[in-house]
């Protein structure tokens, strides 16, 4: 796997997007038009493998979008990279079926770990940096959680780094 040619993906959850889960909310729209932007413009420089981490909100936004541009662009391959086995086992069920469809579409699914446990969404975080060129992160500008700790992570490794300011959709 070329490093140079994979891009991953990194961004809040429903709880930190000012629309919560109302995806019907236009600036939900906006943000999702830019995410596939952001992923067409990948794709343009060469980016032919994305990652996923498979969590709500951004996460199954940037999946869908590949999954969408990837229609029309057959090379493109989308990996999902699950943390754990038990990590959509909670949500509500309407999201557990996108979960299920976007794995059934994907080319690869990645089992970073079985079991849950408290460092498995960070375990899942530095395997996609560890093998990407680029990371496309939706960051509301808090310097705390999993985004900003995946953002730190990737520039530290090196990343070129795509941020969409979800400060742009309040």
């Amino acid at each position: 796997m070329d490093r140079e040619k994979t891009c991953c993906f990194t961004g809040h959850r429903p709880d930190k997007l000012p629309w919560g889960g109302d995806e019907s909310d236009p600036r939900c729209r906006r943000l999702k038009v830019r995410i596939a932007q952001a992923v067409e413009d990948a794709y343009v420089s060469g980016v032919r493998r994305f990652i996923t981490g498979m969590a709500r909100g951004v996460d199954l936004y940037c999946a869908e979008a590949v999954l969408a541009l990837r229609e029309g662009e057959p090379d493109i391959v989308l990996e999902c990279a699950r943390p754990c086995e038990t990590q959509a086992d909670s949500w509500p069920a309407v999201e557990q079926e996108r979960y299920r469809s976007i794995l059934e579409r994907c080319n690869f699914e990645t089992l970073v770990q079985h079991s849950y446990d408290r460092f498995c969404m960070m375990r899942r975080n530095r395997y996609m940096v560890d093998r990407s060129g680029s990371l496309i992160a939706v960051y509301n500008g808090v310097p705390k959680g999993g985004t900003f700790q995946t953002l730190a992570y990737a520039m530290k490794k090196g990343l070129t780094i795509h941020t969409i300011d979800l400060e742009d959709f309040l």
